[in-house]
């Protein structure tokens, strides 16, 4: 057997330690590959783990499962896998997720238990030496202020759901005041949204989007609550060019690039639902639908006077005048 095979053939009985066990189709969708081959496939995995059991499920599909300290010795991981999990780590303290952070932490902690002393070594060695490449140790650039007591309150109230009592502050408020919100979710960026409902509107009413830096308390109440129907936090996101959303300012952006900035902002993902097209002059379009024009200023400064505002002709009025010739692109 090749090397290639004996990884897909260890991936695949990773695949069949879950509870539902794996699928023909669901061999077929990993792999990329047609029904034989996944036939195929299961027989080398009955090969390799005599363990391996099937059956047929109430769907009349064929699911293969085993246990899965069948396989828990081979599943020692990699530098690259280790190196990836203390990045994770790195990356959530520095969006202010502290508790995310914690738990991650506490699984790294349980999985490096696991590794066999022999391996732990060379291990260290090769994650230290990929962690220094990567640079992640020590990223600098500003983040939002955080709060560890208000974190850990958002974190367990999303997980609820619960519903979570604040003290927050408009910008425009001398004083904060209290409130009781529904949290949906977590929007991150330059700063952080929780979006939630206040529950002293009526129903119906469209959600809000709370600064985290702005709550200066937060209780979790023992009270749970129903999310709104057909909500989406990756789908909500998307109406944003950053963390700030709004639907008064919601519509089509288009943006276009000069000739010799077109090449570099090619490489750039502007926005999710972003389509780019080509003008005969070398420039670039870029178009998308988003709120959040202060966000857009902010990104658009660093552009200097390579990028124009097409639509909407408010953020091409908040622009205007405010283009630098800058000697690099962002």
């Amino acid at each position: 057997m090749s090397f290639a095979k004996a990884q897909e053939l260890l991936k695949l009985a990773m695949m069949a330690t879950r509870r539902g066990g794996v699928s023909l189709e669901e061999i077929i969708e990993e792999f990329g590959c047609v029904h034989r081959s996944a036939q195929r496939m299961t027989v080398a995995l009955e090969a390799a783990f005599p363990q391996t059991q099937s059956d047929d499920g109430d769907d009349r599909k064929r699911r293969w499962r085993i246990p899965a300290r069948a396989i828990a010795p081979l599943l020692t991981p990699s530098a690259e896998e280790l190196a990836a999990l203390s990045t994770a780590i790195t990356e959530l303290e520095t969006a202010g997720m502290k508790p995310e952070a914690g738990t991650v932490r506490e699984l790294e902690r349980k999985i490096r238990a696991l590794i066999p002393p022999e391996a732990g070594t060379r291990l260290a060695v090769d994650e230290e030496a990929l962690l220094e490449a990567l640079g992640h140790a020590a990223r600098p650039g500003p983040r939002p202020a955080v709060s560890s007591e208000v974190d850990a309150a958002i974190s367990e109230a999303l997980k609820g759901p619960f519903l979570l009592r604040i003290s927050y502050r408009k910008r425009k408020q001398d004083k904060p005041t209290e409130r009781v919100i529904a949290p949906h979710g977590l929007l991150l960026g330059v700063r952080r949204y929780l979006v939630a409902r206040d529950t002293a509107k009526k129903p119906g009413a469209p959600l809000q989007h709370y600064r985290v830096e702005e709550i200066y308390s937060a209780e979790v109440l023992d009270e749970s609550f129903d999310l709104d129907p057909g909500f989406n936090i990756r789908t909500h996101a998307e109406k944003g060019f950053g963390s700030y959303e709004s639907a008064a300012e919601h519509g089509d952006v288009v943006w276009r690039f000069s000739p010799d900035a077109a090449p570099h902002a090619r490489r750039f993902v502007f926005h999710p639902t972003q389509t780019i097209e080509e003008e005969p002059d070398g420039s670039l379009l870029v178009r998308f639908k988003a709120s959040g024009l202060l966000e857009m200023c902010w990104h658009l400064y660093s552009w200097g006077n390579s990028v124009e505002v097409l639509q909407p002709a408010r953020l091409r009025e908040m622009v205007n005048g405010h283009q630098r010739r800058f000697d690099a692109l962002p």
